[in-house]
């Protein structure tokens, strides 16, 4: 480990975002209506300056339902809602984390996120590797295998001139792995992006403890997009909160529960200051626990 590789940022320049907090109803055509809306309003309305990157949460464009996935279902990228996202992002001219929305590949439904450049291209596509198949008693039961296929490639990209980041959807932030994958070499990540729809039984529980552990293992920031919760509509109740948490595992900005735009600026300086001062970055003993990303087994995606 040298000095000048622990200075260096993974980071090339600060990142201004903005997270959509929102919640969606039975009519397509209304949600994503007001998802133009939001976005629209996110960049006029911008507290740390022109912003970058905006993104959207889980499944903004359907209710987040088992028995609803596939009646909502697009083609990618064909379909009316990568068309809008397409065409809101070279409006504003900002990268796009398109939250995700059931995809429709023959007979198969995928929980699939889609991001976009300021040129309103597909730069980056990520199925739902791990699905949410629970059941925690007198909390929740919830099984997306009844009608979602998972993904089998973990998603990392170049986000342009900032650098590298890796993507994955809800449950996925489970499962370190693909954090660690998008943290480590060759990809030295700045950041990890879940567009999550924890319910109000796992969110109190796991929503922060998981991000800021994602943060605090690969020293990243964690980002997490929320639908609002939606009491008066029934169904399924989202946990809200969203949030971002810097390298240090400290979480600096934070939704409530309803709908709202939630800003924030990752700070390209703060990363090698993490790095440098507990620099578990770059001290695993790969001697004693071997290097499951470096024995070229990991699956990324390659768009």
């Amino acid at each position: 480990m040298t000095s000048a590789a622990v200075l260096k940022s993974p980071l090339a320049k600060s990142l201004k975002v903005a997270l959509i907090q929102l919640k969606a109803g039975a009519d397509k055509t209304a949600n994503l209506a007001k998802v133009t809306k939001f976005i629209d309003e996110a960049v006029k309305t911008s507290t740390v300056g022109a912003l970058d990157l905006i993104m959207l949460p889980e499944c903004f464009n359907s209710p987040y339902a088992v028995d609803q996935f596939r009646n909502y279902a697009e083609l990618i990228p064909t379909g009316e809602t990568t068309s809008i996202l397409s065409q809101l992002a070279k409006k504003h001219e900002v990268f796009i984390i398109g939250g995700s929305i059931p995809e429709l590949d023959g007979e198969k439904v995928y929980n699939t996120s889609l991001t976009f450049n300021p040129k309103g291209e597909i730069i980056a596509k990520h199925r739902k590797a791990h699905l949410f198949d629970i059941d925690i008693p007198n909390g929740i039961t919830f099984k997306e295998s009844i009608s979602l296929s998972g993904g089998d490639k973990a998603t990392v990209f170049k986000l342009g001139e900032f650098g590298n980041v890796g993507l994955g959807i809800c449950y996925d932030i489970r499962f370190p792995e693909l954090a660690l994958i998008a943290s480590r070499a060759p990809h030295n990540s700045f950041a990890m992006f879940y567009p999550g729809a924890f319910n109000t039984t796992t969110g109190p529980l796991h929503w922060h403890v998981l991000a800021r552990s994602r943060s605090i293992d690969n020293e990243i920031y964690t980002v997490l997009c929320s639908p609002a919760r939606d009491v008066e509509g029934g169904g399924y109740q989202a946990y809200g909160h969203s949030l971002v948490v810097d390298p240090y595992g400290k979480v600096i900005a934070e939704a409530g529960e309803g709908e709202e735009i939630l800003f924030a600026e990752l700070d390209k300086d703060l990363l090698p200051k993490a790095r440098e001062s507990i620099p578990v970055h770059y001290q695993r003993r790969f001697d004693i626990y071997g290097d499951f990303v470096g024995d070229g087994k990991s699956k990324v995606s390659d768009l």
